[in-house]
């Protein structure tokens, strides 16, 4: 994966503002839409975000691999790993408000 980062930078620099809004708002509406179907309950939301950045992240690799491969062309390529990429940050951002939370409990007085 570290060997395709020429080609995705390369990729990048050649993908639009257009593609990259467009992925933008399409990655925004998928969340907003798995957060409407959770239905209440935040355990089974964090779940469906974990398994959908564990998802992402494993067809943005096998995405890159096609692309070394010469099987898949480039916008397609920065598509998927720019999609992975922001869903690893919305887990990590996640992640680290939960910690903080708890951090704060913690500190709290009893």
């Amino acid at each position: 994966m570290i060997a395709a980062l020429p080609l995705v930078s390369a990729g990048l620099s050649m993908a639009s503002p257009t593609d990259v809004i467009t992925a933008a708002k399409t990655a925004a509406a998928t969340a907003a839409q798995t957060a409407a179907g959770a239905g209440g309950d935040f355990g089974q939301m964090l779940s469906q975000m974990a398994s959908d950045t564990v998802g992402s992240m494993k067809s943005a690799e096998s995405a890159a691999v096609q692309g070394l491969q010469g099987n898949a062309n480039v916008q397609s390529v920065v598509q998927s790993v720019m999609s992975a990429q922001e869903n690893l940050q919305t887990a990590l951002a996640v992640r680290d408000k939960a910690v903080a939370a708890f951090q704060e409990i913690t500190r709290m007085s009893i």
